[in-house]
Formats: structure tokens, sequence, C-alpha cells
């Protein structure tokens, strides 16, 4: 891939908020294991930004589909684009960017408040994720489909499957399994709903699900997460002994730090797990830092196996840990000592897996597509070095954004 460098007058990008237009695939397919040369960027000019550069190159390409050949669906990665464009309209307060969100929301709530595509009989974790752009959506237009909407994802998680702790399942298809990538999907939405219609307990079943999970998945050793807990021990994947699959991803990281910092927004002050939480959140930072990659300042694909060969620096899992470092030390959540390691993540992905086309529009390097545990994914090294990478998948996009945002970049 040949270096591509900005130019000046190129970052205007022709966009259309309107409900047809056409779309092109906000990710491109690279064979599995395959690196991409990074390109190399000039820094952009004042007031430009980071985080509106790239949200404009997401909605140019897709607004809300992790691939233009899927219909709509209420989807986490949807979900995780419509959140991360929701901050930005908070931070500019750009109309469009408004009408963007609303747009989506009216496209998948009927007037009934029924979720299109939402099948909630799947008791599937990631189904809560797009549900947080409700919220201000409600706030904002009082349309009770909206409440609705948000009442029928809130009553999803009374009725989820759990472990005999209480852990949710991942999904129904998933029985005693909980992943760090749930974490993030239901806990800071749970928060939010209860921050907002005044129902404390839940408060309490949020901190529980975020402790069980550092409970079961944290290495001792070296302070990282591995991915999934097998409570029945039954799983290919699962120690017979501990239950936890054997390998640290790096995006299920990422995702369990973005759901602590974000809970934290909404959990009340006074509540006797707020400071439980924030330990947790310390002990992550520290691990997270130590295996920080000096060099870049990035991230690996398995985060504690730098020199094996096949790993590489991923861009997802980079941009969470530099969101959940930079949004920790501006909310106090954490000491301002992990700033600059939040800084030098951030300057990282900049430099190395950031591409400017010609006409200005910004790629995502090196996201890896997918990953999950199952008879089929072992949690092996192997398997995890081994699934698609891709070029501006929305799990890279948008914790980009939200990590730019959070630098003010």
């Amino acid at each position: 891939m040949k270096t591509n460098t900005y130019r000046t007058g190129l970052l205007a990008l022709s966009l259309t908020f309107g409900m047809g237009s056409s779309c092109v695939s906000a990710s491109v397919a690279v064979p599995s294991g395959e690196q991409l040369a990074a390109g190399t960027v000039q820094p952009a000019p004042a007031p430009a930004k980071w985080s509106e550069r790239m949200l404009q190159s997401v909605l140019k390409r897709s607004p809300w589909m992790a691939d233009a050949s899927q219909k709509d669906t209420w989807g986490y990665t949807q979900g995780l684009i419509i959140y991360a464009l929701e901050q930005v309209w908070r931070q500019t307060k750009d109309p469009q960017y408004l009408a963007y969100i609303q747009r989506y929301g009216d496209k998948m709530i009927d007037a009934q408040g029924q979720i299109k595509t939402y099948k909630p009989e799947d008791f599937n974790l990631d189904n809560l994720n797009s549900g947080k752009v409700l919220f201000n959506l409600y706030a904002q237009t009082k349309d009770e489909k909206y409440r609705k909407a948000l009442d029928q994802l809130r009553e999803q998680l009374r009725k989820q499957p759990r472990t005999s702790e209480g852990g949710y399942w991942h999904k129904l298809k998933y029985p005693q399994q909980m992943w760090l990538d749930g974490a993030y999907m239901a806990s800071p939405f749970l928060a939010q709903y209860a921050a907002t219609f005044n129902e404390p307990a839940a408060f309490d079943e949020v901190a529980n699900q975020l402790i069980l999970l550092e409970k079961h998945l944290r290495d001792p050793q070296t302070g990282l997460l591995y991915h999934g807990y097998d409570e029945s021990r039954q799983q290919i994947w699962a120690n017979k002994t501990t239950g936890a699959s054997p390998n640290v991803w790096g995006r299920a990281m990422g995702w369990y730090g973005m759901a602590l910092v974000d809970v934290l927004d909404y959990f009340p002050a006074k509540h006797p797990q707020r400071k439980e939480l924030l330990q947790i959140l310390d002990r992550l930072a520290v691990a997270v830092v130590k295996y920080q990659d000096p060099k870049s300042g990035l991230w690996y694909q398995v985060v504690d196996q730098p020199a094996k060969a096949g790993n590489y620096l991923e861009a997802s899992a980079s941009s969470m840990f530099v969101y959940a470092l930079a949004k920790g030390t501006n909310r106090g959540y954490l000491p301002k000592t992990y700033r600059s390691a939040a800084e030098k993540g951030y300057a990282g992905i900049t430099r190395q897996l950031v591409e400017v086309k010609p006409d200005g529009e910004v790629n995502l390097l090196q996201v890896c597509e997918v990953a999950g545990l199952s008879a089929d994914r072992d949690g092996s090294y192997e398997y995890y070095i081994k699934e698609p990478i891709r070029v501006n998948d929305p799990k890279g996009t948008g914790p980009f954004i939200l990590a730019s945002l959070e630098l003010n970049q």
C-alpha cells in the first residue's frame, strides 16, 4: 500500500445526510493474518480534528452498517458508530449530526416502540449496545416510542439467563459463558437506564457483572484478562480448573476497559461498590500500560505475546485502551499519570494505523474483524491471529473517534 499524505484543501468531504444516499462498504477484508503497511499522515491543520475527519469518512462510506451488503440491523457495531456520532454532536452541536442520529432511530424503532430485527428471545447481550443512543433521542424528542424500546431492552436483562453467581450469559446459545465483550454491551446501557429512570437497584447488578468478570478472568501474574469464562468447564477452550479461555485478546480487554469508564459516568458517588470498580479500573490500567509496545505506543492483537510469529499491532484494541486511559484521567477515575500512556498510544495510532486518501477520506488500518469462542473458535493464539484483518471496521473507527474526543484531537 502506497503512503498517502494529507494535502491542505482536501479536508472537506462531500456528505449526503439523506436516507437515500448510497453507501460503499465500511470494511474491506484482507487475507487472514496479513498485516497492512501503515500510512504516513501529516498533522491535521487547525481547526480540523481527527474525530470529525474520521466520522465524516465513516458517514461517507456507510452510516451504520458493518457491510454495505447488509440490511439495516439493530446490532452492536451500528450502535457503536451512532454512539460515537452522538458524542461528536455533544461537542460540536452540529444539527446535522443530531438529525442523522434521529434518522437511525426512526428507521429502526416503529411507532409502537418495537425494534426492527431485534429478537429478545435470543438473549444476546450484543443487542443492548444500540439502546444507548435512545436515551438522548427520548430526551430530545419526548417520543414515547423510544421509552418503550428502552423498556423492552431493559426487560431482556431481567430475564437474561445467568450463571450460578448471577453473571449474564453472553447469549442464550452460549450457556454458562461470560465474555468480556458483554461488559460493554450491557453494563453501560443498564447504568444509564438506572440513572435516567431512577432504578437504583440496577447499579448493584451492574457492579456484580463487572466484578464477576474480573474475578474469573484476571491472570494474577500479568494482571491481564482472558477473553471468556465457562462456568461449566465443558467448552473446548475452557481451562478445566478456572473455566477461563487461554489467551488475552486485545479487543476483549478493550471492551471491558471502555465499559468501566462509561459505567462510572452514571454510578452513584456513594454506592458501596463504586470504590471497587475504581480499583478494578486501576488494576486494568496498570496491566494495559505494562504491555504497551514501547516503540510504537500500540497494543498487540494477543496482548502479552508481542514477539510471537504472526502477532500484529491492532487498531481497535489500541483505540479502546487509549479511550479508557484518557477518559479515566479526564474524569478523575484514574491518576493523571496515565495520561501520557494515552497520548503515546494515540500518537502511535495516527502515525502508523491512519491513512488519508487524496480526497481527504480517512482510513483506519489493521482492525481485527471479529473473534469469539465456540466449538470452532478455540481461543488459541493461532485462532486469534488468523481472523481476518480489515480496513475501517466500525469496531475500530468507533473507538478511534471516542478516543480522539477524549484527547481533544
